[in-house]
């Protein structure tokens, strides 16, 4: 698996300290120079040059295999998804999110990571090939949003069966191409307090853990992110290297 630090913010004003994430989590794995490490150097000033850049040189690197993209705030994920959708086409694109936010807030010219997902979404990735996992906060807009569209979506407060989730997610996603995103904050705060928007009540560390080993094992999976980490924090960091451990 080759692995892209995208130092890519759009944030909306706590998420500036996970540009440099990508350098903090591969050194925390200890193995950099045995890694296929590339950089997409990107001009947080420049949003749209910024976001341009992400979906071009994505777009490349998944021509190449399986891809890991290491933010950056969420906001990344619009240009990866996009250019993974374009590249393997909307009807065999699936994406599993794993977030305590919906990040479907009405979006703007470049969105942010308020609204990456919904902004994918207008722009030709299938409501049905989509399912959200973890989510804690829902703004109003969002809900409306999730129903309208019949979005599959799984909030903490009704997994009681996570066993039973793993099954439905990877079952669902069989037959296309999987596309999973992972931002920090699905996590609880006790296990990962390194992020801009904590939301207690999320997945333990034992638990994501679990997650990630039933997905890793599925073939059709060609690219993940991990977003939302902040460099300074080591016991964030140090969880996220493990994750990406876990898929190399």
């Amino acid at each position: 698996m080759q692995i892209i630090k995208v130092p890519g913010v759009n944030g909306l004003g706590n998420t500036g300290k996970t540009r440099n994430a990508g350098n903090a989590i591969i050194e925390e794995t200890g193995k950099g120079k045995l890694l296929d490490i590339e950089e997409i150097h990107v001009d947080n000033s420049n949003l749209e040059e910024q976001e341009k850049l992400i979906y071009e040189n994505a777009k490349q690197e998944l021509e190449k295999g399986k891809t890991a993209f290491l933010g950056g705030d969420h906001s990344i994920s619009y240009s990866t998804c996009k250019a993974f959708m374009n590249y393997f086409g909307a009807e065999e694109s699936f994406l599993i999110v794993f977030d305590a936010h919906a990040d479907l807030m009405p979006s703007m010219k470049e969105p942010t990571h308020e609204e990456w997902l919904r902004k994918l979404i207008e722009e030709g990735w299938k409501t049905e090939n989509i399912i959200l996992v973890g989510l804690r906060k829902i703004e109003n807009k969002e809900l409306e949003f999730l129903k309208q569209n019949n979005m599959r979506y799984f909030e903490m407060k009704n997994i009681e069966d996570k066993e039973g989730v793993a099954d439905l997610i990877m079952e669902a996603s069989q037959g296309k191409n999987l596309y999973l995103s992972l931002d920090i904050d699905v996590v609880d705060p006790a296990f990962a307090p390194g992020t801009g928007y904590l939301e207690p009540g999320g997945f333990s560390s034992q638990e994501i853990f679990y997650f990630m080993r039933r997905l890793k094992k599925l073939k059709n999976l060609k690219a993940l992110d991990i977003v939302e980490v902040q460099e300074d924090n080591k016991m964030t960091v140090k969880l996220a290297a493990r994750i990406l451990e876990e898929f190399l």
